[in-house]
């Protein structure tokens, strides 16, 4: 952790999931509705933006606040509780929104993360953490079908060569353009060369929405699997490699990388007026979501308490 190039590969990783859930939320509306439509989707992306501030804003305010005034009251058992209740109780919100339930639980995850409580929190989380996750990874084995696997062994040797050097190589350039010098570079892409578990719950999703086959699932755990194993390696030999690389790149262009890469660092003043304007537009677009949500929630209360007397007249 100690490492340059461990700050990348943690942004990628953190990137990677969040990526992966928006594509969850918007696989899903396109599955459901049987038909790929642009203002659909662009319905779909402005609902996902307009929940996110709205559970953030909530998040920041209103939990914080929460934890802060029942201090005298949360034991470690009653710390525990809430901190799984709230959980849960988001991702009842965010499936009652029409999103994914791991949608829910990563804005949870997230808030209860910046809350003075978060170190306790997480102490106190980590067994149950460890059973659902030893729960889920043995689930997972046991859905590994043998025979499927050999049956469809080409497909996942192509998927995982593929997986390893297209990761590596654009993670490596991702990295270059982005102004990271050529070693953190190459060693950020040899640690991201595998797929993660959401590569499970996307295959998993397909199958329960009906449009990806059952011989999917063993195929992207088995790939998983193996780059799973393979990257330790990777990362353990990335300096190896970065040695060979540099003998190989010609002088000058190793000598344009480094120079690229010291005039994109010491790239860090900002224009006045892009501050201010970008200060202006998110709080207009943060009151906008406070006002719509409050609106909304309003609706809602009028239609429940307008219900019953609508039914008894």
């Amino acid at each position: 952790k100690k490492q340059k190039f461990a700050g990348i590969v943690f942004g990628a990783l953190i990137v990677e999931d969040i990526v992966a859930i928006l594509l969850m939320v918007l696989l899903s509306t396109i599955a459901v509705s049987q038909q790929f439509s642009g203002i659909e989707l662009m319905e779909s992306i402005f609902k996902l933006a307009f929940f996110l501030i709205l559970w953030f804003l909530a998040g920041i305010f209103f939990i914080p606040t929460l934890l802060k005034k029942t201090k005298g009251l949360l034991t470690e058992e009653t710390t525990l509780i809430v901190s799984l209740a709230l959980c849960l109780m988001m991702v009842i919100l965010a499936t009652a929104a029409g999103f994914s339930p791991a949608l829910g639980a990563f804005i949870m995850g997230s808030i209860i993360a910046e809350t003075t409580k978060a170190e306790q929190i997480e102490h106190l989380i980590k067994p149950v953490k460890d059973l659902f996750g030893a729960v889920f990874f043995v689930s997972v084995g046991m859905l590994i079908n043998l025979e499927t696997l050999q049956e469809y062994a080409l497909p996942v040797a192509i998927i995982t060569v593929v997986t390893i050097f297209g990761k590596t190589i654009a993670t490596m350039l991702g990295a270059i353009i982005s102004g990271q010098p050529l070693k953190q570079s190459v060693q950020a892409g040899m640690s991201l060369a595998q797929i993660g578990e959401f590569s499970f719950i996307i295959a998993t999703l397909g199958m329960t929405l009906g449009v990806t086959s059952g011989f999917l699932y063993p195929i992207v755990v088995a790939v998983s699997a193996i780059t799973t194993f393979t990257t330790p390696f990777f990362i353990k030999n990335s300096l190896q490699v970065y040695n060979k690389l540099k003998i190989i790149i010609p002088k000058k262009w190793e000598d344009r990388l480094d120079n690229y890469s010291a005039n994109t660092q010491s790239i860090q003043k900002t224009n006045h007026w892009k501050k201010y304007i970008s200060g202006i537009v998110s709080h207009i677009i943060i009151h906008t979501v406070i006002i719509a949500g409050i609106v909304f929630a309003g609706i809602s209360l009028v239609s429940l308490a307008n219900g019953p007397f609508t039914y008894y007249t």
